[in-house]
């Protein structure tokens, strides 16, 4: 077998070491710094999976500052909001997302451009004219060449602030604190969960997009603290195999969705490709069909992993295939220095087999808030634990099963999409009159959005037109996949529309406990 190199960041077939990425990120750190970029302040990364993304946010955990990363599929709007509210004192993106990121750039705020590579522009069909950098703009890579090195950190810890959707509409920042041992908190999560030790050689694949909140922990530590990070500019189930094979990768980060697309490639095309150099592989971001995880650790062996948490609360709980297999449906039991309590709507602490809101913390881990809207910190909050909104019971061992989520989130293919937000846009369309947004069962996504809408006496509404007028509002992942158009939707005494009922028969027979 050929010699695989270490300390290495590769992308198609370009390749940057360890030490010249973190170079780098020390360089624009100085340049970053004398922009006026100091403690506390956010630097806005709207970047594929390339190597400035690791630049800008090690530069700004270099000053103390918060990388924010930003979802690109959003459209101007979307951005702007982020921009705007996170103080974005820089922005740095790449060159074919100009046209939606240019108009949201605060006045004044400089914009950094980052050349689109080949591989990425090949992944996303980008024609090759606007993978350059205009004329006039400010190149990130010749930028950051004029500056020397900032010799050291002014603050320490990865950590960057990642924005969630909203029940209002509007995404929230999880603004975390790195106090006392919230770096060793974190750096136990890297290790104990995602597997990444330092001076441990690991080599992974990074599959998932980094501005979600998971893959975004997991691709840092594994740059910073691993031996050979491979960037997937987009998720392909085959390629994914062939990288395994190739760079005998040891650790992966993944989400259901891509075990489903795995276990449908031919049985010629599994066996095709050796495996055996995987040791660890942990999964998180929304339920997994227990049929699912069955398969997987049939095929790939006990290497697979669980974890469950938030953006806000980091991973909280874990399991190893071992237990998956013992307790089908879990999503594990608390890491140590963790807490999982469920509770009643009436605040009252629930004995094991009975539904309620799951509260959980892990101890050590940063504080938090949403920034500048600390009520709604508060409101999640008890005892010491907050809620994301689950529904769950403990069983007699302390392992944690999730039924339904209570507030209306749609968790798609590991992105969180709030209905709120989609029924606003609609609402906003002429000739809508009512509508009524929520999940449904898909095999491949885990969730599909459905909208049930009803449009005015007189109008004609079509689910091509619906859904080019969203696009123009919405990111396109916020698109509902199922629409219906029906008049006389079920109402509560109220006039609010009974979601539910619309709901529930698309997941009778799924076995979901409801």
């Amino acid at each position: 077998m050929t010699e695989i190199a270490i300390g290495r960041v590769i992308s198609g077939e370009r390749e940057m070491t360890r030490a010249t990425v973190m170079e780098r990120a020390a360089r624009a750190a100085r340049g970053l710094m004398e922009f006026g970029v100091k403690a506390g302040d956010a630097i806005s990364v709207v970047l594929r999976n390339d190597f400035p993304f690791f630049e800008a946010s090690y530069a700004a955990q270099l000053l103390g500052a918060y990388s924010v990363p930003v979802n690109w599929h959003g459209k101007p709007p979307e951005i702007g909001y982020v921009l705007g509210d996170c103080g974005a004192k820089a922005v740095v993106t790449h060159a074919d997302l100009l046209p939606q990121v240019a108009p949201a750039v605060p006045a004044g705020v400089p914009l950094f451009v980052v050349p689109t590579p080949p591989e990425i522009a090949r992944a996303y069909g980008i024609a090759g004219e606007a993978c350059r950098v205009p004329a006039g703009a400010r190149r990130w890579d010749e930028w950051l060449e004029d500056f020397a090195p900032l010799p050291e950190a002014l603050a320490g810890g990865i950590s960057s602030m990642i924005y969630t959707s909203g029940t209002t509409g509007n995404p929230k920042g999880v603004q975390r604190f790195m106090g006392e041992g919230a770096g060793q908190a974190m750096a136990m999560v890297a290790r104990d969960v995602m597997g990444i030790t330092p001076g441990r050689i690991i080599r992974t694949v990074i599959t998932g997009p980094l501005y979600h909140s998971a893959p975004n922990f997991f691709g840092l530590y594994a740059v910073r603290d691993g031996g050979l990070a491979i960037l997937q500019p987009r998720f392909e189930a085959e390629e994914l195999l062939a990288f395994i094979e190739r760079y005998r990768i040891t650790h992966l980060h993944m989400v259901p969705t891509m075990f489903v697309r795995l276990l449908r490639l031919p049985e010629a095309v599994k066996r095709r490709h050796d495996l055996s150099s995987l040791e660890w592989v942990v999964h998180a971001a929304a339920p997994c069909p227990v049929d699912v995880k069955r398969r997987m650790i049939e095929w790939w062996g006990p290497v697979i992993a669980e974890y469950y948490g938030a953006t806000e609360t980091g991973a909280v709980t874990f399991h190893t295939a071992k237990e998956a297999l013992a307790k089908p449906g879990t999503v594990g039991r608390p890491l140590p220095g963790g807490v999982v309590r469920i509770y009643d709507a009436a605040g009252r602490l629930l004995p094991p087999g009975e539904a309620g809101e799951v509260y959980l913390w892990l101890g050590g881990w940063p504080d938090f808030t949403y920034h500048g809207l600390d009520d709604k910190r508060r409101e999640i909050g008890r005892d010491g634990l907050v809620s994301v909104g689950d529904v769950g019971y403990l069983d007699e061992d302390g392992y944690l099963f999730l039924c339904d989520r209570k507030r209306d989130m749609v968790i798609s293919g590991g992105v969180n999409i709030y209905p709120a937000e989609i029924e606003a846009a609609l609402l906003a369309m002429p000739g809508v009159q009512d509508c009524a947004v929520f999940g449904v069962p898909d095999a491949e996504f885990g969730e599909a959005l459905c909208a049930y809408i009803e449009p005015e006496p007189g109008a004609r509404l079509g689910e091509a037109e619906v859904a080019a007028f969203l696009r123009r509002r919405l990111a396109d992942f916020k698109v509902p996949k199922v629409m219906r158009f029906e008049t006389g939707l079920p109402r509560e005494d109220s006039g609010k529309i009974m979601k539910r009922k619309l709901r529930d028969p698309y997941w009778e027979g799924t076995g979901r406990k409801i």
